[in-house]
């Protein structure tokens, strides 16, 4: 076989591999309500997941030190309150 030849499927090869994994959504199958009060204190960013695209379920995920965690939508209120108390502003009327 031909060098160039040989490059060339290796490319597409690479190019189809890295495409592929691009295209594949990362959604949450399940939800958890029960968070440990130390993970949501360490939640670096929280994100929500919708139903009505490309995942089947509603989900919060919390990016916690490298690691998605996929919690029930009603835990959001619940992180607020959290951050709210490390950031020391008062509640909202």
């Amino acid at each position: 076989m031909d060098l160039r030849v040989m490059v060339m499927l290796l490319f597409l090869c690479a190019l189809a591999i890295t495409t592929t994994e691009g295209g594949i959504p990362k959604c949450c199958v399940a939800t958890s309500m029960n968070i440990p009060t130390n993970v949501l204190r360490k939640v670096e960013r929280a994100e929500m997941q919708r139903s009505n695209g490309v995942c089947d379920i509603n989900a919060l995920v919390l990016h916690v030190k490298g690691k998605k965690l996929c919690a029930h939508p009603k835990v959001k209120r619940k992180l607020k309150r959290m951050q709210r108390k490390k950031d020391g502003k008062p509640k909202r009327n």
